[in-house]
Parts: C-alpha cells; sequence; structure tokens
C-alpha cells in the first residue's frame, strides 16, 4: 500500500496543537515542568561560558610559556570554574533527564485516562465505526512517544538559546564564517524537507493493516483461542499470513529508510566540507596572526557546535512535526463530539414508572447502510411487566434492546416513557433506570468482587450488597468454590487467577444486574451456559427477586420464556405476534411452531 505523503503545510499546520500540549504537561506537575524548564535555561547558557573559559585558559597557558616569572593564579582560578562548571552541566543534564522522565511517565498516565474516558463518553455507533477505530489506533498510538516529543520541544527551545549565544561569539571574532555555517546545514535543510511526514505517512495508510497485525499476533498466541488453533491447525495459516502482510509494511518501511538515508548520505558530505572550510579559515588566520590559539579553540568548537546544534535542530523539527501528527489525532479524538441528541432542558425522569414504554412506530437501519433492522414496531412494555422477545437469529431482538436503552437513536418513529419521548430525557440519567446483562457480557480479569460490583461500582465497598446481589443470582456458589473467596483474581491473564466455565461466568454477570437494583432488568441470553436445572432455578428466582419490577428478557428456551407475562414474537425485523404463552399456542404461528420443534427435541 503505498502511503498518502504528508505535505509540508500539513506537517507545520499541525504544530498549532504545541500550545496545547504543553499546557496539559503543566497541569499534571506544574512544579516538575517549571523546574524542569529552568534546568534547560541554565545548560543552554552553559556552553558557551565554558568555550569562553576554555579560550581564556589556553591563552594564559600561552602567556605564562612566554613569561619569566610564572603566575598561575589567574590560570587556576578558571580551571577551578571551568571544572565546577562541568559539574553544574552534568547535575543539569541529569535534573533536566529525571524531570522529563517522570513528566513523561505522569502525562502518559493522564492520556491514557483521557482516551479511556472519552471512549466511554461516545455513542456506540461511532464505537462499532470502523474509521473511528482507525483514529482511536492513532490516537493510542505514541503514547509513550508524546514523552520524546515533549523532551524534543524542550530542547528545541534550549537548544534555540545555545545557538544564538554561540552565534554572538562567532560574528564578534569572524562574521564571514556565518556564510560557511548556512552553506554546512542547507543540506540538513532540504533532507529534512523531502523527508518530513514521511514516517507518518506511512503509519497513518497501514493503520487498518497494523489492527489486522495486532490481531493476528492475538489469534495466533492466546489462550483465548488456543483451543481451536490447535484442534484445526491454524497455526501455520494464521502465522503465514501475519509474515505476509508484516513484509509489506517491513518493505515499504525499508524502501523509506534505504531513501532517506542515501540523501542524507549525500547531503552530508557537503555539510563536513563546509564545516572543514570552515576550520582551515581559523586555522589560516591564527597563524596569519589575527587570531589568538585561545580564539583558535573558542571558533573551532563554537562552529562545531553550532553546526551540530543547526544539524540537530532540523533533523529535530522533522521528528516533532511528525510527533505532532499524531499529537493532531490525539486532540482530535478527543475533541470528538458526543452526539447526544438532547433538547436544551432535559425533563425529570419520574421517580417511579407508572405506565411504562411504547414503541411506536419504530424503525432503524444502521449508519452508512440501506438495510432497516427493524421497522414498524409498535409495542408496549408496561411497568411491573415481564415482556419477553423471541425470534430467530437477526429477528432484531437486541436491537430493540440497545433503542430502548438509547444507545442508538430510532431511525423513525418513536419511543415514549409514560406517554413522554425518551428523548426528552437526559440520557445519561435515562440509563441508569436499566440494569442489562447482555449475551456478550464482559468476563473483567479482576477480582470477584470488582466482577460483581461492576453492577454498581460506587457501591464496591458495601460488601452486604455485594453478598446479597451474589445470592440472588447464586453467584455465592462460586464464591464459596474458589479459594480467594470474593478477591480471588478471576482469569488466566494475571499470576494466581482462576478461570471459570460459562456457568459461573453468566452467575457473576446475572449478579451485576442485581448489584445495579434498577427499575428496569433486561437479560439478553442470560443463561445460555447455564444447564436447564440451573436454568430454571435461575429464572424462578429471577421472577421472585423482581416483583414489581420491569423487565425484558431474550431466551431461546421456550422452558425460560413461558414464564414471562408476555412474549412478543420478532421476525425479518417486525413483530409478528404478541401474547402470554397459552394465546400464543392457540394462534398456532411461529411461536407454537418454533415451541413445539424445540420440545420434541426433549422428548
Amino acid at each position: 500500500m503505498q502511503p498518502n505523503k504528508i505535505n509540508l503545510k500539513e506537517s507545520f499546520a499541525s504544530l498549532k496543537f504545541v500550545p496545547r500540549f504543553f499546557k496539559e504537561i503543566r497541569r499534571v506537575n506544574p512544579g516538575l515542568f517549571y523546574i524542569n524548564i529552568l534546568c534547560r535555561f541554565i545548560n543552554a547558557i552553559l556552553p558557551l561560558i565554558l568555550l569562553w573559559i576554555g579560550k581564556i585558559i589556553i591563552d594564559e597557558v600561552v602567556v605564562q610559556m612566554a613569561a619569566d616569572v610564572k603566575d598561575y593564579d589567574r590560570l587556576w582560578l578558571f580551571v577551578g570554574a571551568e571544572f565546577g562548571l562541568a559539574i553544574l552541566s552534568d547535575l543539569m543534564s541529569r535534573a533536566i533527564n529525571l524531570t522529563d522522565a517522570l513528566l513523561g511517565d505522569q502525562y502518559s498516565i493522564d492520556t491514557s485516562v483521557r482516551i479511556i474516558k472519552k471512549t466511554a463518553e461516545l455513542n456506540l455507533d461511532q464505537l462499532e465505526d470502523s474509521e473511528f477505530y482507525d483514529k482511536l489506533e492513532r490516537a493510542r498510538q505514541q503514547t509513550t512517544g508524546r514523552v520524546g516529543l515533549m523532551s524534543n520541544i524542550l530542547t528545541q527551545a534550549e537548544d534555540v538559546i545555545v545557538i544564538i549565544s554561540l552565534l554572538g561569539g562567532v560574528v564578534v571574532f569572524e562574521p564571514w564564517l556565518l556564510i560557511l555555517l548556512v552553506v554546512s546545514i542547507i543540506p540538513t535543510i532540504i533532507n529534512e524537507i523531502k523527508f518530513s511526514g514521511t514516517s507518518y505517512s506511512l503509519a497513518r495508510s497501514w493503520t487498518q493493516e497494523r489492527r489486522e497485525l495486532d490481531y493476528l499476533r492475538y489469534a495466533g498466541a492466546s489462550d483465548v483461542t488456543a483451543k481451536e488453533v490447535k484442534l484445526f491447525g491454524l497455526s501455520g495459516y494464521l502465522a503465514e499470513r501475519f509474515k505476509e502482510l508484516s513484509d509489506k509494511y517491513y518493505k515499504e518501511s525499508k524502501k523509506l529508510a534505504k531513501q532517506r538515508a542515501s540523501w542524507g548520505s549525500m547531503f552530508n558530505v557537503i555539510g563536513t566540507g563546509a564545516y572543514y572550510g570552515a576550520y582551515v579559515f581559523i586555522v589560516f588566520r591564527t597563524v596569519a596572526g589575527f587570531l589568538t590559539l585561545g580564539d583558535l579553540t573558542f571558533l573551532s568548537g563554537s562552529f562545531n557546535r553550532l553546526r551540530a546544534k543547526l544539524q540537530g535542530f532540523f533533523t529535530r523539527f522533522t521528528a516533532i512535526t511528525e510527533s505532532a501528527l499524531y499529537l493532531q489525532d490525539y486532540f482530535e479524538f478527543l475533541d470528538l463530539q458526543y452526539e447526544e441528541n438532547q433538547v436544551d432542558e432535559a425533563l425529570p425522569l419520574p421517580k417511579k414508572i407508572q405506565k411504562g414504554f411504547e414503541f411506536k412506530n419504530v424503525g432503524f437501519k444502521y449508519p452508512k447502510s440501506e438495510r432497516w433492522v427493524v421497522r414498524n414496531i409498535n409495542f408496549d412494555l408496561r411497568a411491573g411487566e415481564k415482556l419477553a422477545f423471541v425470534g430467530e437469529n437477526g429477528a432484531g431482538k437486541t436491537t430493540l434492546i440497545k433503542l430502548l436503552l438509547r444507545f442508538y437513536e430510532p431511525t423513525e418513529g418513536e419511543i415514549l416513557l409514560d406517554g413522554v419521548p425518551i428523548n426528552k430525557y437526559h440520557q445519561a440519567q435515562y440509563q441508569q433506570y436499566f440494569g442489562v446483562i447482555f449475551q456478550d457480557f464482559v468476563k473483567f480479569e479482576l477480582t470477584l468482587r470488582e466482577n460483581i460490583a461492576m453492577g454498581e461500582i460506587s457501591e464496591i465497598g458495601d460488601q452486604s450488597r455485594i453478598d446479597g446481589a451474589a445470592q440472588k443470582s447464586l453467584a455465592d456458589e462460586v464464591v464459596s468454590e474458589l479459594p480467594g473467596g470474593y478477591d480471588q483474581q478471576l482469569g488466566k491473564r494475571f499470576k494466581n487467577g482462576k478461570d471459570l466455565s460459562g456457568g459461573q461466568w453468566q452467575k457473576i454477570a446475572i449478579a451485576r444486574a442485581y448489584m445495579k437494583n434498577s427499575e428496569i432488568l433486561i437479560l439478553d441470553e442470560p443463561t445460555s451456559a447455564l444447564d436447564a436445572r440451573a436454568e430454571t432455578e435461575a429464572f424462578d428466582r429471577f421472577i421472585k427477586l423482581t416483583e414489581g419490577k420491569t423487565a425484558v428478557i431474550i431466551s431461546h428456551r421456550f422452558s425460560t420464556v413461558r414464564i414471562a407475562d408476555r412474549i412478543m414474537v420478532l421476525k425479518h425485523g417486525e413483530v409478528l405476534e404478541i401474547g402470554t404463552h397459552e394465546e400464543l399456542m392457540k394462534n398456532d404461528k411461529l411461536y407454537a411452531e418454533l415451541f413445539n420443534l424445540q420440545a420434541a427435541g426433549y422428548q
């Protein structure tokens, strides 16, 4: 894949994010930030002072060599001063490295936290969009690299002071050297401009492929996929696919690296030639008697440092602009708008649901899709009612749940709560009404206590509430079987972690719903990993424990859904029938057909 070249204008435009970047760094730790700036300022003026003292020392040595009576007091004074300044320079460098590292670590933590929180704010349709994931991936990239960006920019500012001070020293003695200095650094400038943004361009154009590489690496070497990989002999295929994609990226990267190295070598010859031309000029001026040996040392040292600093300045500038492009991705991600469909003044939520919910002509299709997932949906979910959704895979059951939870807004129609459209309420507050366990619930590889408390994480310190949720969901049986009890680490990712069976995980997941003690409970295939006896017991308990509460149940097991107050049957995204188990059996339509098919399997 050929990278889309980032031009110089785009590279420079990304620098507008640098002030915001440093405001964030300063906010993380103001004290360390200003100590770092002070140390860099001191470190920036030391090179000129050291060179000047070195010049004085050499000139003093020449004087003492010619003198009949030796007086070393002045000489030792400046040698001592140089020694002290050398120690100070070393201390400043170490202080800079220390504060860089500490600031960098704190800022990396801060940015990671902000990315996590920002991801949680965004809508589900944004999170399920591949283009969004590319943006998220680029925002996550260079999290540690942003530490290098901070150091590079501060070093750049430090070098500006060094360059200005050294330029002043050179101008005082030999202004003509500035011409050779310019000639010596022009090749570096040309080289950096030529390759500005190329590394970022390559990384950006390969964002999706690198995500695929990460996934292939995970799929080929993970305890989660190990059984299938071994059973079906997939390791060779996954490894070959990984190598094939990696080789393509390597070839593009290699091509870019070779071009940069070739041009850099050629330009360096020109720059080095200009430097030695300046050196020869200084030597001739010294031999001719226009300069002292001290002047020779000072000018050659200053010119050499100036050239190195200027080359480093422009080389680092390219690195800064490339890193700033990643910085641009990071801030653009943070600035993504939370597309919450709120009215100017949200209505207060009812303290107690009186009537319930009503779906009126609701239709929905995913963004960038023309296919209706559900359409012409009309039904009510009464307060305190247990309503079951039934239908074959793809009928739209989970989509209706997402619409009810306001993860998505209907494409057409509306959903009412006690006669008021739910988009009139504050979205986050509205969602607090619900306790939900999805079929693909997350198995947090944390402690068992944390896994249950995820239902209402602010109450993690309330042990009696956690105990109650565990007892209601039968997760207390899991607790009693584990050596660490509630403090047992779950999953195999960490030391002393214990993996659980599917049924045990589901009991813990159901405990989360009880932990929240919500007004409305939604269970999306909550007991699919339980055996028939455990499932029956879990649902019997659920019905008793949620008496007076509203609940939606999705299940493929008809022995489960028949205990609901009513059952709604979906087919091809539309409501086919709705009623009690007895009413639907009399209708003799899809529900009766599916029920009889499933019942026959148990005979």
